[in-house]
C-alpha cells in the first residue's frame, strides 16, 4: 500500500512542494466524487481540516527575516518507522526552515522536509559534551529570533524523556512561540510489536513510563511503588541498569515469573524482540546482547497474583 511519504518520493527524488500540491487536487477530487454521502462524514471533516495545511505547505517560503516572527516546534519523530511519523509532524517538517535533530532520529525522516530546511544535528554522545542542553536551547531560540520556523526533531515523543520543559522554558523566556507536535512513543511502539496491549481489562489497569537512568546525585525512582499487581511498566533507557531493576523489583515483592519483553531498536529494521520472566532479566539482556535503545517492559498482571495467592493458601 503506497502512504503519503510515499507520494512525495519517486525513483529516490522528493517530490517536495510538487508532491503537496498533488496530495490537495486528490483531496478535492475525493471530496467532490466520494466523501459527499452522509456515511464518509469522517472523510469530509478530514478533507476540512488539511485544507490549511495544504494551503501552508504550498505557500513558497521567504526570507524569514522579513517580518516574521519566528516560531519553535518541538517535533516528535516517532519511534523510527518513517510511517510512524504524524501527519501534524510531516507539516511541520515540510515548513521549516532550520531542523536540528537527535541521535536516534532516523536520517530517512529528513528526505520529508522543505527542500532548503537546514538540518543541524545536536545529538548527545555518551562522554561527550559537544552538545549540551543549553547549548541547544541558546541555538534554537537565536534561529527563531531571526525569525525562522524552528523544528526540533526528538525521536519518539518529545514530552517523555525529551528534555522538552527546558526548551520549552527557554523560547518562552525569549518571547518565541513554542508548540509541541505529540510523537508515538517507544512503549506504544513496542507493544504493537508484540501485539500485546498496554493496559487489559482486570489485568493491568496501570501503566507507568519510567527510567533506571537519572542524573548523578538524584534519587533513583521508587520502584516499591511499581511492584503492584495490575501494573505494566515501560522502563526507558534502563538497558544497563537492568540488574539493579530486576533487584529492586523483586526486593519490592514482585513475583519471579512476572511476563517481561525486551524490545529493541523498536520499528526499524533493526528490531529485536525477546521474552523472558523477571527473575531472569539481567541474564537475558547479557546473553542476547541487548543495548539502547530499548524498551524493557515489565507487566504484573492481576491474575498472577491470584495464582501466586491461592497456591500460597493451598500449601499452608
Amino acid at each position: 500500500m503506497r502512504t503519503f511519504p510515499m507520494l512525495l518520493r519517486k525513483d529516490g527524488r522528493r517530490f517536495g512542494l510538487f508532491g503537496v500540491a498533488f496530495a490537495g487536487r486528490l483531496r478535492d477530487m475525493l471530496a467532490q466524487q466520494v466523501w459527499k454521502s452522509p456515511r464518509h462524514a469522517f472523510g469530509g471533516a478530514l478533507i476540512s481540516l488539511t485544507d490549511a495545511t495544504v494551503k501552508v505547505n504550498t505557500q513558497t517560503r521567504t526570507d524569514p527575516a522579513q517580518g516574521k516572527a519566528g516560531h519553535i516546534a518541538l517535533v516528535g519523530a516517532g519511534p523510527g518507522a518513517r510511517d510512524l511519523l504524524t501527519l501534524r509532524a510531516l507539516q511541520r517538517l515540510q515548513e521549516a526552515d532550520v531542523i536540528f535533530y537527535d541521535r536516534l532520529v532516523d536520517p530517512d525522516l529528513l528526505d520529508l522536509a522543505r527542500e532548503g530546511a537546514q538540518r543541524i544535528y545536536v545529538g548527545k554522545e555518551l562522554g561527550t559534551a559537544a552538545w549540551s542542553q543549553a547549548r541547544i536551547d541558546r541555538m534554537i531560540v537565536a534561529e527563531a529570533a531571526r525569525g525562522k520556523r524552528v523544528v526540533r526533531l526528538k525521536s519518539g515523543d518529545p514530552s517523555i524523556f525529551g528534555r522538552a520543559t527546558e526548551e520549552i522554558d527557554a523560547a518562552r523566556a525569549a518571547g518565541i512561540a513554542v508548540e509541541i507536535v505529540p510523537g508515538i512513543t517507544a512503549a506504544s511502539a513496542a507493544a504493537a510489536a508484540t501485539c500485546h496491549a498496554l493496559t487489559e481489562r482486570g489485568e493491568t489497569d496501570t501503566f507507568v513510563i519510567t527510567t533506571g537512568t537519572c542524573r548523578p546525585g538524584d534519587a533513583e525512582p521508587d520502584r516499591a511503588l511499581l511492584a503492584r499487581p495490575g501494573t505494566a511498566i515501560a522502563f526507558y533507557m534502563s538497558v544497563e541498569k537492568a540488574a539493579k531493576v530486576q533487584a529492586d523489583l523483586l526486593a519490592a515483592g514482585a513475583p519471579t515469573t512476572c511476563p517481561v519483553e525486551i524490545i529493541a531498536s523498536v520499528s526499524t529494521p533493526r528490531e529485536r524482540r525477546v521474552e523472558t520472566v523477571l527473575a531472569d532479566l539481567a541474564e537475558t539482556v547479557r546473553e542476547n546482547g541487548i543495548v539502547n535503545p530499548a524498551i524493557l517492559m515489565v507487566r504484573y498482571p492481576k491474575s498472577l497474583a491470584r495464582d501466586i495467592a491461592s497456591k500460597t493458601r493451598s500449601a499452608a
